[in-house]
């Protein structure tokens, strides 16, 4: 992973237009070649973004960007769609780089692991005509628990044992980067949990998240262990 601390502008150009005047900002380059921009707020949102896969140029800015805002080098970062998200860069506080190696994962405590597996198995307890695409399916900013579909679209399904805000906004984030990728949007979301506290569903609802609760016994009830050859 490269950290970069600039004072840039950031300019995205493509489906969404978005401007970031110049400031001091984090500028992270990982492994999968995604660059995220960020503020010192915000934990859990970049300002800006590019997703795999996308290339990184470094060009020379135009003479005005060098005068009137003293750009020395501006990054071109473009995806395979067209979109492109435009660093310019006016000074370098801090670049290093750094090999962080293989992540194992979140490691999900029992019960939600398993509330997970069950899910998986019997996708239909979440929604009518719901069909399990993949488990734990990759994105750049982590696994989504579950990818489904049903005859409206795909679906990503964020499993919690209790359902809490954070857990929302882990959707939210799994949604928001989702939905770019023309090869799945639309992609809706489904929160599934245990018990999900009146301020994540409130959250959830408004932002057009469906919330399940799930009943951990019964789907065990499903899961026999009579029937089963091992």
């Amino acid at each position: 992973m490269r950290l970069v601390i600039a004072r840039c502008q950031v300019d995205y150009v493509g489906r969404l237009t978005a401007h970031l005047p110049m400031a001091t900002r984090l500028i992270l380059v990982k492994a999968d070649g995604s660059v995220s921009v960020h503020a010192d707020d915000r934990a859990y949102k970049p300002l800006n973004w590019m997703s795999p896969p996308c290339t990184l140029h470094v060009d020379e800015p135009d003479g005005d960007a060098a005068e009137t805002l003293g750009v020395t080098e501006v990054w071109r970062v473009r995806a395979k769609d067209g979109d492109t998200l435009r660093i310019s860069i006016a000074e370098v506080l801090h670049d290093s780089a750094h090999e962080l190696g293989l992540d194992p994962g979140l490691q999900k405590d029992g019960v939600e692991a398993h509330l997970q597996a069950l899910l998986a198995e019997h996708p239909t307890t979440l929604g009518t005509n719901l069909k399990l695409i993949q488990r734990e399916y990759l994105t750049p900013i982590g696994p989504v628990d579950l990818l489904c579909r049903d005859e409206a679209g795909y679906v990503a399904v964020e499993v919690k044992r209790r359902g809490e805000i954070d857990g929302v906004e882990q959707l939210t984030r799994y949604l928001e980067l989702m939905n770019r990728d023309p090869g799945l949007s639309p992609v809706r979301g489904i929160f599934a949990a245990q018990q999900i506290k009146p301020q994540a569903r409130v959250l959830a609802t408004d932002r057009g998240i469906e919330c399940r609760l799930v009943d951990y016994d019964a789907l065990r009830g499903l899961d026999n262990a009579d029937e089963r050859l091992f």
